[in-house]
């Protein structure tokens, strides 16, 4: 059994990136967090905390965190199905979320659940799923169908990307139209090094791997302004930028074209059924906004 107060200053920790200011959040001093995660790394013998700034976990202390994130939500749902009184601390879910999802959809579903604390970490949905192999989130939004091992995996609908720019940079880039050769000059608009689906639209339409110069921008809003102010084209979610499209602000390079991205909620069995009130919120909201799910 493990202490909780230790298990705590380590979460508090990994949190906030420091120990002094997990010593605030604990209202506690930096010495005495410093002293409890020692005799918990000594307990266990291995390290757990990487130091630095911020300070990071290693592979046993992000398991181990989680573990005490899971036993908070698991007592809260108790208290709450016995009618008891509830800690005034809210337990924290950590869930693993893409940027045009958080963009565009799931904001809501969170405000849904108030009663929860949220710490979203931002992976494309290609690559979310890997939190939860590792341990590292309770839930997460993500492109992989298959159940991650102690997982269920419930589909969510599919979010619809259309390559879009403004209508100047395309009558500039692509007077010959949208080709190999146009697609290949033409600068697209890149979240980050992981970011597959320009290159997966422009392979889909024409038949060929294309690796046009490119922007680096991780933001979604961030790329449908650049998009609009005429930086660059890029992969822009439907709800994001229906305004725009409508307004005549930006338009699709191949308007019979988009890209829609099947995407699933994938939760923890252990911690489902106290988590089923933000997976109803999530599965509600992503209903009124996404496209149907992929036929089973």
């Amino acid at each position: 059994m493990h202490d909780p107060a230790q298990l705590q200053a380590l979460a508090a920790i990994l949190r906030s990136g420091s120990f002094e200011a997990a010593a605030a959040t604990l209202h506690v001093t930096p010495s005495a967090i410093s002293q409890r995660l020692k005799a918990l790394e000594e307990r266990l013998g291995t390290a757990l905390v990487t130091r630095g700034q911020p300070a990071r976990a290693t592979a046993a202390g992000a398991r181990l965190a989680r573990h005490f994130e899971d036993v908070q939500l698991l007592e809260h749902a108790l208290a709450a199905d016995l009618g008891a009184k509830l800690a005034a601390e809210r337990p924290t879910v950590r869930i693993a979320v893409n940027a045009d999802s958080l963009a565009t959809w799931v904001l809501p579903a969170l405000a849904a659940v108030p009663d929860l604390l949220y710490d979203l970490v931002i992976d494309d949905q290609d690559h979310s799923a890997d939190w939860l192999r590792r341990g590292e989130v309770q839930a997460a939004v993500t492109a992989h169908d298959a159940p991650v091992a102690g997982c269920d995996s419930h589909p969510l609908g599919q979010l619809r990307c259309i390559a879009s720019a403004s209508p100047a940079f395309i009558d500039w880039w692509f007077a010959e139209g949208v080709t190999a050769e146009t697609l290949g000059r033409a600068p697209a608009l890149i979240f980050n090094q992981k970011d597959r689906l320009p290159t997966l639209w422009a392979h889909r339409l024409t038949g060929r791997r294309i690796a046009p110069p490119s922007h680096y921008l991780a933001s979604s809003r961030g790329h449908v302004d650049a998009a609009r102010l005429g930086l660059g084209w890029g992969m822009n979610p439907e709800p994001l930028i229906r305004r725009d499209l409508a307004a005549g602000h930006l338009a699709a390079l191949v308007p019979d074209a988009p890209l829609d991205i099947a995407l699933y909620w994938q939760v923890g069995r252990l911690t489902g059924a106290a988590m089923a009130p933000l997976t109803r919120a999530v599965r509600a909201q992503a209903a009124a906004v996404l496209l149907p799910p992929l036929p089973a």
